[in-house]
């Protein structure tokens, strides 16, 4: 079915996926911001959703939003927000973390069991508490918390199992590092005991220019109805002002739907 968001994408805004396994995402995944060359020591924060440090050490802010749209020729469109804050401490040390997640969105499919194509509306919202470690090179978080996600369909499906509203557990990890000082690697991985969702997402990328890097990625995807991967390339750390963007794009692979294109568009800014 099938779009991208834990979503998610430094804290996903997460990045969302399509369908039916948006739950997990926020940001991949998520799950864009801008990067360095370096991580300056102990206070270089990084950017989870989008894979991508700061350029500079700025502990001026206490809250980041991320935004994330993402599209498939899959006949999916979804749009999701994240909110993370660290509420006893500056976010780019050691400390506490606190994410709030909204995710909605549309797709379709041919129901098999109805004889017609069925159109789903999904909106889910997720909060979420951790602890983030930060070092020189890398950064590394852990989330748990609950999930409140609403599936309605067109017409009834009885092939679809994921309908109606309920609340689930989520679990959620995010990890950065630049293993040189030209390369960065980052993942995000979540899941919900609603519908078993799950969304996990890989980047790794070259530094083209200072902060910006380009490389692949590839996210598995899925829940009690629909199993999707999808193998795509990044462009991440571009900034208009004190907004950090990146865009992916790719090849997706679904279950349900079979073979088709995603595209996805990234931001972030801190306050």
């Amino acid at each position: 079915m099938g779009g991208t968001a834990e979503p998610t994408a430094r804290r996903p805004f997460a990045p969302f996926t399509t369908a039916l396994a948006l739950s997990c995402a926020c940001a991949a995944a998520s799950a864009t911001s801008a990067a360095a060359a370096d991580l300056p020591t102990r206070a270089a924060g990084v950017d989870w959703y989008t894979g991508a440090s700061q350029q500079a050490v700025d502990d001026s802010w206490a809250v980041a939003v991320d935004g994330s749209t993402s599209v498939t020729s899959n006949s999916s469109a979804f749009g999701a927000v994240t909110v993370t804050a660290a509420p006893n401490g500056s976010p780019t040390q050691d400390g506490l973390r606190v994410r709030v997640d909204a995710i909605g969105g549309t797709y379709s499919y041919p129901g098999r069991s109805v004889a017609t194509r069925v159109t789903g509306y999904q909106q889910e919202g997720a909060l979420q508490a951790g602890y983030e470690w930060v070092w020189k090179d890398a950064a590394l978080a852990g989330f748990i918390g609950f999930n409140v996600r609403s599936n309605q369909l067109s017409v009834p499906d009885p092939g679809n199992p994921v309908v109606g509203t309920g609340v689930g557990l989520k679990v959620a990890g995010n990890f950065y590092a630049t293993p040189t000082d030209r390369t960065m690697v980052s993942a995000y991985g979540s899941y919900s005991t609603k519908f078993n969702a799950y969304y996990s997402r890989l980047r790794v990328g070259y530094m083209l220019a200072d902060g910006v890097y380009v490389g692949p990625e590839v996210l598995f995807l899925g829940d009690d109805f629909f199993r999707q991967y999808r193998i795509g390339a990044h462009l991440t750390g571009v900034r208009f002002g004190p907004v950090q963007m990146s865009v992916a794009a790719g090849y997706v692979q679904d279950r349900v739907q079979g073979s088709g294109y995603y595209s996805s568009i990234e931001a972030r800014s801190t306050f």
